[in-house]
């Protein structure tokens, strides 16, 4: 009996060490263009290798990824664009310092929908048309029609570099309608003849969908270098990440099996920089 007993209690212990490691969880929150595809995929391959580790991933926009990391809710925020002066600021007051991880290159492809015959576009068009300056088809090649313009909201990365690289960092038009997320822009766009939109490149083949060339260049990964809409992912951990922070981070930004997953998903890996 007390034979018994003993060996219970090992493989008592044991369990408790087992769900003990179970137990260690990584939030990871911010951008939906890192969190709805990418960042999912890298974490369940990652946990397919062996690794024993819990993700909790929130995609909600990049601006949560600061507000996640400030409030302590987050190990690693997600980003889509790079941190601002005042965000820093933030951080720095309370003497805290943001460090910054390069997790992939995206390119913010204008999508138009699939009858539309317009397909190429000069940056100055899309600007034109993203600030109401130009608002029928028939401006910029194509049939008359009123151009239906879709956006992502104000919390998103991509909003915010959209503004500043395809924009002059101009206002949007007061008729553009505000999305949650790549995919309602996408099928936005694709159930609407005369719509149009900006999503990340992993997002260009939905169907119904088609990129616009932008001054004649391609959102296409051998294009990264001269299309105009080209930019980082992020990111970003309150000081240098320790533990298994550390671990998957250096694992998800340079080993070549992340960034396999990286390329599969549609963007392109931190090592092709």
């Amino acid at each position: 009996m007390k034979l018994i007993q003993t060996a219970t209690a090992a493989f008592a212990g044991i369990a408790l060490s087992v769900s003990a490691q179970a137990q260690t969880k990584i939030a990871i929150k911010g951008s939906d263009t890192l969190g709805a595809k990418m960042v999912p995929q890298l974490t369940e391959v990652y946990k397919a290798l062996g690794n024993n580790v819990a993700f909790d991933i929130a995609a909600e926009g990049s601006s949560q990824a600061f507000t996640a990391l400030d409030e302590g809710t987050a190990a690693i925020g997600m980003s889509s664009r790079s941190v601002k002066d005042s965000e820093i600021n933030k951080f720095s007051e309370k003497g805290k310092k943001l460090v910054e991880h390069v997790a992939g290159i995206d390119m913010i492809a204008v999508i138009v929908n699939k009858a539309n015959g317009v397909k190429k576009l000069t940056k100055a068009q899309v600007e034109g048309i993203f600030t109401g300056a130009i608002s029928d088809w028939s401006e910029v090649g194509g049939k008359p029609g009123k151009i239906l313009v879709y956006t992502r909201n104000t919390t998103s990365g991509t909003y915010k570099t959209f503004q500043k690289l395809g924009m002059s960092k101009k206002d949007y038009g007061k008729n553009s309608q505000k999305m949650a997320g790549n995919e309602q822009i996408a099928q936005a766009v694709a159930d609407n003849a005369a719509g149009i939109g900006y999503v990340g490149l992993a997002y260009v083949g939905k169907p119904g969908v088609a990129p616009c060339a932008v001054d004649g260049v391609l959102p296409e990964p051998a294009n990264k270098a001269t299309y105009a809409l080209s930019r980082n992912l992020y990111y970003y951990t309150v000081g240098e990440p320790t533990g298994e922070v550390a671990k998957f981070l250096k694992w998800a930004t340079t080993d070549s099996t992340a960034g396999k997953v990286v390329e599969k998903v549609g963007f392109i890996a931190p090592a092709s920089k």
